[in-house]
């Protein structure tokens, strides 16, 4: 009976990760008639934003942006979607197209056996510590940009007498007001959770440490919907020029922009532009203080800088993003995923590895490049599988629905 309970339980597919990337390559697997199975560590799909995301967040890019494959919004659904509905969204998306899926379910292990030509997966059942077997012919890493929280290490920290949070686990300004109240990160997160505080009462900081573009949604909207017309380097321009009448000279106030353009940058860097919700404004009143310098150390309540400043605070906010732990469960050395857990290869040429292993929403391309992904990984797994439908359907209506990239 022992031997009979080991053995794997056998799928086509295994996805690993409930978020936007696991249901959108579920979703069109299914729509191929490819059976897939999506683990996912957290208890509910898409938990990023139901869990990890403060309330006043609406998604930065319009809804036709935002829409996983085959799904588009309504068109009475807000043009950019609170957190909340987004999260609904997912939901219904996942119901829609009848994602299977196992929650609670944290991978341990995952190896390509050559000699039975499957990949090998363990995982392990976080509400009972069981252990879970699966083999299956593809497998597609779907755990997304957002996994594990980082922390940095700054001495004293740790006797700091105020409330030390991360990004994850602020929700709003209550309680704060009339805090000093210290945000450290300097991107979307950080820059919106600022905005928050200061809206609420606080006396906010934020620490910018790096160049930056600051944009607005509907510069940055303006700029995807030329993507697909013109070349990067002259959406640029534009987007720089329109910058220039929006916001001026934002170096003045702290916040520099780099050399390369906004656009450039963000299909060829890690980093994204940061879409401004009303923060440069509080800045340029004196609501919220720009520090151009890093912790250094920590004394009771008074956080001393690299520059040698020094200022009191009665919390610190950590909006330092996250770190992957792919490369911790991930037993595979083809190239596909780099040493920080994410795609290692650049765009176009990220989403494929080899022994059937795939990525999906790993290049830092948003929820249109998941879109992309799934498509892809889909029509690639069903042309493996089923070569004979593959090659009779319209592949012209496999491209991700009102998605633009």
């Amino acid at each position: 009976m022992a031997a009979e309970a080991a053995l794997p339980a056998e799928e086509e597919v295994i996805i690993v990760g409930a978020g936007q990337s696991g249901l959108a390559a579920a979703a069109c697997l299914s729509l191929r008639g490819v059976r897939s199975l999506v683990l996912e560590r957290d208890d509910c799909v898409g938990s990023l934003w139901r869990k990890r995301a403060y309330d006043r967040l609406h998604l930065h890019l319009a809804k036709k942006y935002c829409a996983l494959p085959h799904a588009p919004h309504p068109d009475d659904a807000p043009t950019y979607l609170p957190r909340d509905d987004f999260a609904g969204y997912l939901d219904a998306y996942a119901a829609r197209f009848a994602v299977r899926t196992r929650l609670r379910r944290e991978v341990r292990s995952a190896r390509y056996d050559p000699a039975a030509t499957r990949w090998e997966v363990e995982a392990v059942d976080l509400a009972t510590g069981k252990v879970e077997l699966y083999a299956a012919r593809f497998l597609v890493v779907a755990t997304g940009e957002n996994d594990e929280r980082f922390v940095p290490e700054v001495p004293g920290m740790e006797a700091f007498p105020g409330t030390v949070m991360h990004a994850a686990e602020y929700r709003s300004a209550e309680g704060m007001k009339g805090k000093a109240v210290l945000v450290v990160g300097g991107g979307n997160s950080g820059m919106e959770i600022a905005y928050d505080l200061a809206a609420g009462g606080s006396l906010t900081s934020i620490v910018v440490r790096g160049e930056l573009h600051l944009v607005s949604k509907e510069i940055w909207n303006v700029a995807m919907a030329l993507y697909p017309y013109l070349p990067v380097w002259i959406i640029d321009k534009l987007v720089l020029l329109m910058c220039a009448v929006v916001f001026g000279d934002t170096a003045r106030h702290g916040l520099r922009r780099p050399a390369v353009g906004p656009f450039t940058m963000k299909l060829t860097t890690p980093a994204y532009p940061v879409v401004d919700v009303g923060t440069y404004a509080k800045i340029r009143a004196g609501e919220v203080r720009v520090l151009p310098a890093a912790l250094k150390s920590v004394r009771g309540n008074v956080v001393e800088f690299a520059d040698g400043q020094r200022h009191p605070f009665d919390a610190i906010v950590f909006a330092t993003g996250y770190r992957s732990t792919v490369r911790r469960w991930l037993k595979s050395d083809d190239g596909l995923i780099g040493d920080d857990g994410l795609a290692a290869r650049s765009y176009p040429e990220h989403w494929k590895g080899d022994n059937g292993l795939y990525c999906a929403g790993m290049v830092r391309r948003g929820i249109y490049g998941s879109c992309e992904d799934a498509e892809l990984i889909a029509g690639d797994i069903s042309k493996l599988l089923r070569p004979e439908q593959e090659q009779g359907s319209n592949t012209a209506g496999n491209k991700p629905d009102s998605n633009g990239s």
